[in-house]
């Protein structure tokens, strides 16, 4: 069984901060060859979800932000799953935490996301419409996707 736990960055653990960091380097840098700093100095001013599985080991993580700027969205970002934990439908899991935590805590935002356009029908079945046409980012195919209160 998953277990799933929020946080801002200043509660997380030694642990959590090591285990979130190596997963998306894992997805990010190694599996997608983006070569980039996943360290980008935006994790403290967000709160984070963890997943564990019953081993303790990460399953999936990603991050939200509170509504800023002119648009005054929340955002969502940095979604990974674990390689060993792909295929059990987490990624949605993920989602509907995310969702439901945005919905809770910033009442009548919208939220906003960069998806890779491949992914694009994933966070259209969340409720997402693409707001913008495809751009690069780290040599991947993008999109921002936006999803209305």
């Amino acid at each position: 069984m998953t277990t799933s736990r929020w946080a801002p960055f200043a509660a997380l653990s030694g642990l959590d901060v090591h285990d979130m960091l190596a997963l998306r380097c894992q997805v990010f840098v190694v599996e997608q060859r983006c070569a980039f700093a996943e360290i980008d100095g935006r994790d403290p001013d967000a709160v984070h979800l963890l997943l564990r599985g019953e081993d303790g080991r990460l399953e999936g993580t990603l991050r939200v932000f509170a509504p800023a700027g002119e648009n005054g969205a929340a955002r969502i970002g940095r979604i990974a799953t674990a390689p060993h934990a792909r295929g059990r439908g987490l990624g949605h899991t993920m989602m509907r935490e995310a969702l439901r935590f945005c919905t809770e805590r910033f009442p009548g935002s919208a939220i906003d996301l960069s998806a890779q356009e491949h992914l694009a029908a994933f966070y259209g079945a969340h409720g997402f419409t693409a707001v913008s046409a495809s751009y690069l980012e780290d040599d991947i195919l993008h999109v921002d996707m936006r999803r209305l209160s």
